[in-house]
């Protein structure tokens, strides 16, 4: 186990990038949400690696190819770049859902995936998603919940929102990935802060 690790896993479409009901089927299609990516590279910057866990039955479907999707990550890592962040990993599934296979999302194996390949506890990982599907893997799988209105639920109303989570176990929801970021951070630093507090021989003389 690598318990020193700090780890976010994203849902793609409607999370990190414009979703579209005829899928994302190339580079010129992936779109960034506004302030997705200097939320990525924010995350970085503050010690956290980001991967990706993301259905892609379009490959399945037969819409597109790998060399396809490839270029989609290419260019998402392209872009990253120029604002100095990265994400480590991409793990998807290509499988159509008829297939049967057990890491199409909600099922938790795309995130178990995740945890065997970096060692970690999942209930130390947030995972974020813009779906009831990412939010149900999250909870299958022993991560932390974090859902963000950015993606197909856009400008539902809080009560639609709350619907749609009820059965969902401690969730949290956030306006988009960048409000996501913003509250990770500060919880890290409020518990930083905390922690140095409570340390014996820290305190001020009375």
């Amino acid at each position: 186990m690598n318990p020193n690790l700090k780890l976010v896993i994203l849902d793609r479409d409607g999370t990190i990038n414009e979703d579209h009901d005829y899928y994302v089927k190339s580079a010129d299609e992936w779109v960034p949400l506004p302030g997705a990516l200097e939320a990525i590279a924010r995350l970085n910057h503050a010690g956290w690696h980001t991967v990706v866990a993301s259905n892609q039955s379009g490959i399945g479907r037969g819409l597109f190819d790998m060399a396809s999707l490839n270029a989609m990550h290419a260019k998402m890592n392209r872009l990253l770049l120029q604002l100095g962040g990265r994400i480590d990993a991409v793990f998807f599934c290509p499988h159509a859902p008829d297939e049967g296979c057990d890491c199409r999302k909600p099922l938790p194996g795309l995130l178990q995936q995740i945890g065997e390949r970096y060692g970690v506890d999942l209930a130390q990982v947030p995972m974020v998603g813009d779906s009831l599907r990412d939010m149900q893997a999250a909870v299958a799988a022993g991560c932390q919940p974090h859902f963000v209105a950015s993606g197909k639920h856009r400008g539902d109303d809080v009560l639609a929102v709350a619907r749609l989570l009820e059965g969902v176990p401690g969730v949290r929801v956030h306006a988009d990935l960048a409000a996501f970021a913003e509250a990770l951070i500060q919880s890290e630093r409020a518990a930083r802060s905390a922690a140095g507090r409570s340390q014996p021989g820290s305190g001020h003389l009375e």
